[in-house]
């Protein structure tokens, strides 16, 4: 398996979920177990940059492919703008889902650099967080798509509006998103 860019040597049946040989065998604790049915989102990882969950993978299925875990995004010395915003935002309670979340805004900035609000709450609303922090973890995902941003999309004619919108625009708008997610969440 290639994880975190690192080629790792692994002793197990082919059958083995993912997240098994990940924090057993590999010491990272990232990826948490939370459901063991892939619903929670808690032990998401990347896979050639999709999020996918590990608990529900077999290590057959990843062989020849890139796993990135949490572990993998940055270093304590130069994080991931992601995990940047995440602490920014004080985007966590209790941490047992931040994981997912990390993990899940890292995929769609990957995919969509320029996300809006409606792409963020999509792409984040099978990540299942129980704290609340809803509201801080919405403004980690906008402030880290703002991180992210390439230089010359500032140079762009809605690059400061987009930006704006992002960083302050959306404070009020998010009581009005945020309370149907967390009802879908069957709260």
């Amino acid at each position: 398996l290639t994880v975190n860019g690192t080629a790792c040597d692994v002793d197990a049946a082919p059958d083995t979920a993912l997240l098994y040989v990940l924090r057993n065998d590999l010491a990272l604790n990232g990826p948490k177990y939370g459901c063991g049915l892939g619903e929670c989102g808690s032990c998401a990882v990347l896979i050639d940059g999709v999020a996918a969950r590990a608990c529900v993978i077999p290590i057959e299925g990843c062989i020849g492919r890139n796993i990135v875990t949490l572990e993998g995004l940055g270093t304590r010395a130069h994080l991931d703008p992601v995990q940047q915003a995440f602490i920014g935002e004080q985007a966590a309670q209790c941490g047992y889902c931040l994981n997912g979340m990390i993990i899940a805004t890292k995929a769609l900035l990957l995919r969509a650099p320029r996300p809006s609000e409606a792409e963020v709450m999509e792409a984040l609303r099978h990540q299942l967080c129980r704290c609340g922090a809803h509201v801080e973890i919405m403004r980690a995902a906008m402030r880290a798509a703002v991180l992210t941003l390439p230089m010359e999309d500032l140079r762009s004619p809605d690059g400061w509006s987009w930006i704006y919108d992002c960083l302050y625009g959306h404070t009020r708008k998010h009581l009005a998103l945020v309370g149907p997610w967390c009802a879908a969440q069957a709260w």
